[in-house]
């Protein structure tokens, strides 16, 4: 390609991104969202994680007329603003007003303590500042970006992605649930409904509960579906790898048939509880009792190599002896080479376990 043309590329991206910038107070930005002119989705406002004594030292920090970096809206069609970067400094605000947000909050108005520089301010909630003080904080400003309704569709979704860090360190399966709606909300709602599936949340009870609040269940659901149906692209480490699939089924570039998907996780994973329950993807000590704990690449092998045979299991009457032989070779030294991510050794352990689950089917 040459200069000009790449020059010319670069332009073309430009001009789709249309964007504003705004110097707005935190009083406007609370009617706005009062109003409903200011959005929060409720994936994100689930990801509101400052401790009340980060929340405060943040008001403080206003009082104070420190500067403030600025947040990141988008407008959507009906011209509604919809927040995608800044949630920890919005919510505490909005918190200190008394609109608490996210699953953690206790007490209707923030009650300030931590604060480090004015300790007086400790133990004060907004309505027992000075009257001074409440309007200094009313008044303080934010500059706010605004990405156009103009701008594509594709080019939002990737800026979101880029800027967004919720201010905490999030999982990459809880950006992907922020982001990935603006390109569709299929996909999300895909892996959400089968996250509540209940024999996948038996099988999986290994997996500890920090994990599954971080929403490590949806990410072992979409890897589930990747790697059983695009290992071909599959490359370590993972995350991105996954977020382009998810991409991939949100805009059904991929032919993803819901339904029929769907019908084979519900299958695959009532046979993996009917038959081994808790301990499906749980390892062993070497006195053979069970660790309570999730192993990933038995997560791999198992699931990924009874979906791919999941007919022909449903109607071979031959569950012990395909139990037995799992079971054997989660036991055995060879599935030892094949425990880290790359992906031949992704590939190594579902070969290895669907041999031996298609030896059963076929009586050998």
């Amino acid at each position: 390609m040459s200069i000009e043309n790449l020059i010319e590329n670069v332009d073309s991206q430009i001009i789709k991104i249309r964007t504003k910038s705004l110097d707005v107070s935190f009083n406007e930005l609370y009617d706005m969202y009062k109003n409903g002119e200011l959005t929060i989705a409720p994936d994100y406002q689930r990801l509101f994680r400052w401790e009340e004594e980060k929340q405060s030292r943040f008001i403080e920090s206003l009082i104070l007329e420190m500067p403030v970096p600025p947040i990141f809206v988008i407008e959507t069609d009906n011209g509604v603003y919809e927040l995608i970067d800044g949630l920890q400094r919005i919510s505490s605000y909005l918190h200190f007003r008394g609109e608490p947000l996210g699953e953690t909050q206790q007490n209707d108005f923030l009650v300030l303590n931590g604060c480090d520089i004015v300790d007086d301010l400790n133990g004060l909630t907004f309505d027992k500042l000075p009257k001074a003080l409440q309007i200094k904080i009313k008044r303080s400003f934010v500059r706010m970006e605004v990405i156009k309704k103009e701008s594509e569709t594709s080019l939002k979704y990737h800026m979101f992605k880029r800027l967004n860090t919720g201010g905490e360190l999030l999982s990459a399966q809880e950006i992907r649930n922020c982001t990935i709606r603006l390109l569709g909300s299929n996909g999300i709602d895909f892996l959400e409904e089968c996250s509540k599936n209940d024999d996948f949340i038996s099988v999986i009870n290994g997996v500890s509960e920090e994990k599954r609040n971080a929403r490590y269940d949806q990410e072992l659901i979409l890897r589930f579906f990747a790697i059983k149906n695009n290992i071909d692209n599959y490359k370590y480490p993972v995350t991105e790898y996954l977020t382009r699939y998810l991409e991939k089924i949100t805009i059904e570039e991929g032919q993803f048939d819901y339904k029929k998907e769907k019908n084979v996780f519900e299958q695959t994973f009532k046979f993996i509880n009917a038959n081994w329950g808790e301990e499906a993807f749980a390892g062993k000590r070497t006195n053979g009792t069970i660790r309570n704990e999730f192993v990933l690449y038995y997560f791999d092998g198992i699931a990924v190599s009874i979906a791919s045979l999941i007919e022909r299991v449903m109607e071979c009457d031959c569950n012990e002896k395909i139990v037995e032989a799992v079971d054997k070779i989660k036991a055995g030294a060879e599935i030892q080479s094949y425990k880290t991510g790359s992906v031949n050794r992704v590939r190594g352990r579902i070969k290895l376990f669907t041999e031996g689950v298609e030896k059963v089917l076929e009586g050998r």
